[in-house]
């Protein structure tokens, strides 16, 4: 099937439409959390996916790369600048991967409260453009727990952001539930972003260069979506609700298989880590996420995905500033859907599982 690219470098004004856009994966970095990942790249013991994608980023003289540093630590004239001339009426914010997760614990739940009062005040300067998710810390999970009631009671803001691994450690284990906990005592979905990968991980992605976006960021998400589920994390927290990008990191398309052999893994007694759950894996993925389409500007994945989830469970996003390319808004746009389930796609889906308000 054909597939239309945009062009990266049109800055084309989509046309006015009957909805608001709201892009619900739209990244930023307090300055000082830079300056922290700076001192961090001079340890000798450096996380080499840490250094390889934030490094880079942060050295590179590439337009891209300038282009993403710059856009990251702006949340005021030139953000809003970009999504005027893109047509987003609102933004959903988070802190950018890694975020606090590769810090050492004490630095880590220290700068995850600036980072959320940070995020705080840029909501208050412009509160019908910005919208946002809590930043957390999950090396101290009773101290995240804490952050997202704080965030949740104080800030008033109702989602959290986590970049997938912290330090090669998942959230399938039960050490880190008190977050889980937090979240659905709170009703806070919880937004499962990339991370570069862990370090046991890496080395066969980075050499043919598929370790990042490419790749590698939907491979290792995925993987940490379905250890939650087969953990039985949503066995024993019933209304949590977790959110995942670019096209449910492609979890939709593999729905039938993941079904079929989870059940034959359970029957076989094969791993020890694999016990039953309730239901099958892809019930979870349609009862206990939402997908947004970050980064995927393509009408066959969105509709196959909104048939699959349902239409209230899948929202735009455009994955700002690592993609910026504003005819993928009118692209968008463009997709063969009534006007009703328009409007749901790009912003009251948004609106509900964000707690936006109108």
């Amino acid at each position: 099937m054909h597939m239309q690219l945009p062009d990266p470098a049109s800055t084309r004004r989509p046309a006015a439409v009957p909805y608001k856009r709201i892009a619900t994966e739209e990244a930023f970095a307090p300055p000082e959390m830079l300056d922290i990942y700076r001192r961090m790249f001079d340890a000798p013991d450096v996380d080499p996916g840490f250094k390889g994608l934030m490094g880079f980023y942060m050295s590179s003289p590439s337009d891209r790369a300038q282009h993403i540093m710059r856009c990251l630590t702006d949340l005021d004239a030139l953000r809003l600048q970009h999504m005027d001339e893109a047509g987003i009426a609102m933004q959903v914010l988070a802190l950018t991967s890694p975020g606090v997760q590769f810090m050492d614990t004490a630095t880590a739940v220290s700068f995850a409260r600036i980072a959320n009062d940070f995020l705080a005040d840029a909501i208050r300067r412009h509160p019908t453009r910005l919208a946002g998710m809590l930043a957390v810390a999950p090396q101290d999970p009773v101290a995240a727990a804490k952050e997202i009631e704080r965030g949740v009671t104080q800030l008033g803001i109702h989602s959290v952001i986590i970049n997938s691994h912290t330090q090669g450690e998942y959230l399938s284990d039960p050490k880190f539930w008190d977050i889980f906990a937090a979240a659905e005592a709170n009703d806070a979905p919880i937004y499962l972003h990339p991370n570069s990968l862990p370090a046991n991980m890496l080395q066969p992605f980075q050499e043919a260069g598929l370790d990042g976006a490419v790749y590698g960021f939907g491979v290792e998400t995925g993987l940490h979506a379905l250890r939650i589920i087969t953990a039985g994390v949503f066995d024993r927290f019933p209304k949590l609700r977790m959110v995942i990008g670019h096209m449910g990191e492609a979890l939709p398309f593999w729905a039938y298989r993941l079904d079929y052999m989870h059940r034959a893994t359970v029957k076989s007694q094969r791993y020890a880590s694999v016990k039953p759950i309730r239901m099958q894996p892809s019930d979870y993925l349609k009862q206990h996420f939402y997908v947004t389409n970050s980064g995927v500007a393509w009408e066959p994945a969105v509709k196959f995905t909104q048939d699959f989830m349902g239409m209230d469970r899948v929202l735009y996003a455009m994955d700002y500033p690592y993609q910026h390319a504003v005819d993928e808004v009118g692209m968008m746009d463009n997709m063969a859907l009534s006007a009703e389930d328009k409007k749901r796609f790009f912003q009251t889906n948004a609106e509900t599982l964000f707690k936006i308000k109108a």
